[in-house]
């Protein structure tokens, strides 16, 4: 096994998060379930307002890695939803290597990624592989 080469970034934070951003990634991912943003609608759904669009937040960990290790180093990612995202709440994203390694002329990182609420709850945790370089 190699030892861990790359440092992990700060954690990142977003927020708070407002009824115009849930509108906004509804409209650039064209997901417009009125769920995500019609007050009516929710509370008939029971729920106490409208809540995120759960790729919102996946997009947020997808940003923090890429932003790190480069979009186009991108080799997996995968996610899985956890918690709501409300209006007011202040999201942070943080990453882990799980592991460096060579394969197929590549060197790689697995990363576990997770985006917290400001309660310490987890909206989305996700699993991503990055090529980090050449292998040695």
């Amino acid at each position: 096994m190699m030892t861990a080469t790359l440092t992990v970034p700060q954690p990142w934070s977003v927020g708070p998060v407002t009824r115009t951003d849930f509108v906004r990634y509804q409209g650039a991912s064209g997901d417009m379930n009125p769920i995500h943003h019609d007050q009516t609608y929710a509370e008939a759904a029971g729920y106490k307002s409208p809540f995120s669009v759960g790729m919102f937040q996946a997009g947020l960990l997808a940003t923090y890695a890429t932003d790190w290790l480069g979009a186009e180093n991108v080799r997996s990612f995968r996610v899985r939803f956890l918690e709501q995202v409300w209006p007011d709440d202040v999201l942070t994203c943080t990453a882990q290597i799980l592991r460096e390694y060579g394969e197929d002329g590549e060197t790689k990182v697995d990363l576990e990624l997770d985006c917290a609420r400001q309660t310490g709850g987890l909206a989305v945790k996700a699993w991503a592989t990055f090529v980090t370089g050449a292998a040695t």
